[in-house]
């Protein structure tokens, strides 16, 4: 029997189910809508789990700042000096054992509403995955929803010591948070913290940036930054034994899995310890880690992370060549740099960092990553991960608010996302609705062949080498079944003359024969003769794809 291959879909939730047309710019929630867990409907999920999709990654579900006053709900209000925009960022948190209010159709029902949503997604046959947010928390960080006997963080720091092992947080003793800005933001009392808190992004003085993440506070996990990042573990932090407890809780609401944000400003040695904790009592818990840095990889998959964004090497790479700014054989480098990790990395094209491929800033047209999709997918049995509205072409070209006109959708702010929107009332246009058609063909490979999901990899680029915008491998399973994967990146119509090496026939096992292949996404036929250091013509369409499956 096949083993499953993780298909990961990423959706902001607060975006998802929001249907008000002709949102304003800064707009607040009563003038913009928001989208709510009760959005995602039986009927919904089944046509996110007909895409192919194993897991569904709801981004934004533990409570965070906001200019939006819950106060009524007994929810205490945040300055808006310190929230970026007027929803704002949910990775600032500030109650890591609450449900955002935004997200619930009865606010008083939210932590109810939520356990649905995981009970309604499980049923559709798909897993939960939420964030969890290690780093940093908001700067008004406060748990009203804490179990009995917990401790707040921060609640028993002494505030007096920039650094304590024992601390929550780090502080400047003495001096008061004066960040660039004005702690007014039309508020008639100021924003005052004080002593200041360092901030979320490593900055340790009392007056953070523009650039900085002034709108969060970092956590102290036993690392003392101020005496050059020496760490202090024995006794264990006070920060690492609540943190654990927060893991433990949502596994207990029933989540399958937590992607961590910017895991690696975390001490490795945190992770070694609560993951142990947690996968003790629920062995199958998925831990997703947010790591750019290559040189510490291996690290925080010895300490239990199940996969890593391989965003540096095999994402940046796809980009460079959708955009035609490197040569397809990168493609050969990148995965070739994780080859020992390769089943823990996890590919991407798109998500909520990132820019939208339709958009201006990237490739100006959804279709031209069809191939990077295709590699990205099919390459090795390692998960793959798409976030909504990337099906659709989604441009991200909208000037929300905060987050401005970059080329991403916003996290900051109360939307409306077009193509979503249009899809949940079937307007797409005939153009959305072929790219929506592509991806669900690709990811129905991805999630259903064998030798994707069991076989072996070859990547036949090493002879090959005249062709620099077209990248060719084969997958082989053991029941002999075999295919044969061409993308071309390029504008125009392309023969590839694919040379299959005698090495491909010897490593795989494969027979010379004559066969008929069957392009899984076309439907088309086509005769091939397999000969040792020979070669197979195949057409293909403008920034497309072929997926030859035969029998060897």
């Amino acid at each position: 029997m096949a083993s499953n291959k993780i298909i990961l879909y990423q959706i902001f939730t607060r975006l998802y189910g929001n249907r008000r047309i002709s949102p304003k710019e800064n707009g607040t929630i009563a003038q913009n809508g928001c989208g709510k867990m009760n959005d995602f409907t039986p009927t919904a999920l089944k046509k996110i789990r007909e895409m192919g999709v194993s897991h569904i990654w709801y981004t934004g579900i533990i409570r965070h700042a906001t200019q939006t006053d819950y106060s009524a709900y007994g929810i205490p209000k945040n300055h808006p000096a310190i929230v970026k925009g007027k929803a704002g960022s949910p990775y600032a948190i500030t109650d890591y054992y609450d449900v955002d209010p935004d997200l619930a159709k009865d606010v008083n029902l939210r932590m109810q509403e939520f356990e649905q949503l995981v009970e309604r997604t499980h049923k559709e046959g798909m897993k939960v995955i939420i964030d969890f947010v290690p780093n940093h928390v908001a700067r008004q960080y406060h748990s009203i929803c804490k179990p009995e006997g917990v401790k707040d963080l921060g609640e028993e720091d002494r505030t007096d010591l920039g650094f304590d092992p024992q601390n929550n947080f780090y502080y400047c003793p003495g001096q008061r948070f004066t960040p660039y800005f004005d702690l007014y933001h039309g508020e008639t009392e100021p924003y005052i913290e004080e002593p200041a808190k360092a901030t979320g992004n490593d900055c340790f003085h009392n007056a953070p940036g523009m650039n900085d993440w002034y709108e969060t506070v970092k956590l102290n996990y036993g690392v003392d930054y101020y005496a050059g990042r020496v760490g202090h573990f024995d006794p264990i932090p006070n920060t690492w034994s609540k943190m654990t407890d927060i893991l433990l809780f949502w596994a207990k609401k029933g989540v399958d899995g937590f992607r961590c944000d910017m895991a690696e400003m975390v001490p490795v040695e945190f992770w070694r310890w609560a993951i142990d904790k947690v996968k003790f009592i629920c062995p199958d818990m998925i831990f997703i880690g947010e790591v750019y840095n290559p040189a510490e990889y291996r690290n925080y998959l010895s300490a239990g992370f199940d996969y890593l964004y391989d965003k540096v090497g095999m994402y940046d790479t796809l980009r460079e060549v959708i955009r035609g700014n490197q040569s397809t054989h990168a493609i050969t480098s990148a995965w070739q740099q994780t080859d020992d990790i390769r089943d823990h990395m996890l590919y991407f094209l798109e998500n909520h960092d990132e820019q939208r491929i339709a958009s201006s800033f990237f490739a100006g047209n959804a279709f031209k990553a069809i191939p990077g999709l295709v590699v990205s997918a099919l390459l090795q049995q390692n998960p793959f991960m798409f976030y909504a509205g990337q099906e659709y072409g989604e441009r991200g070209m909208d000037k929300e608010g905060f987050s401005g006109n970059d080329g991403r959708t916003t996290i900051f702010d109360y939307w409306s996302v077009d193509t979503l929107m249009r899809a949940a009332s079937k307007r797409l246009n005939e153009s959305e609705v072929a790219l929506k058609h592509i991806y669900s063909k690709v990811l129905k490979v991805a999630s259903t062949e064998v030798a994707v999901l069991e076989g072996v990899s070859f990547d036949l680029m090493y002879v090959n080498g005249d062709y620099h915008r077209q990248y060719a491998f084969l997958r082989k399973a053991a029941d002999n079944e075999v295919l044969l994967v061409v993308a071309n990146f390029d504008d125009i119509p392309v023969t590839m003359h694919v040379t299959i090496p005698a090495h491909a026939f010897d490593f795989l096992k494969m027979k010379e024969k004559n066969s008929v292949a069957l392009d899984l996404l076309s439907g088309h036929k086509q005769k091939v003769h397999l000969r040792r250091n020979d070669s197979i013509p195949v057409e293909l369409e403008p920034n497309g794809a072929v997926v030859l499956k035969f029998k060897c």
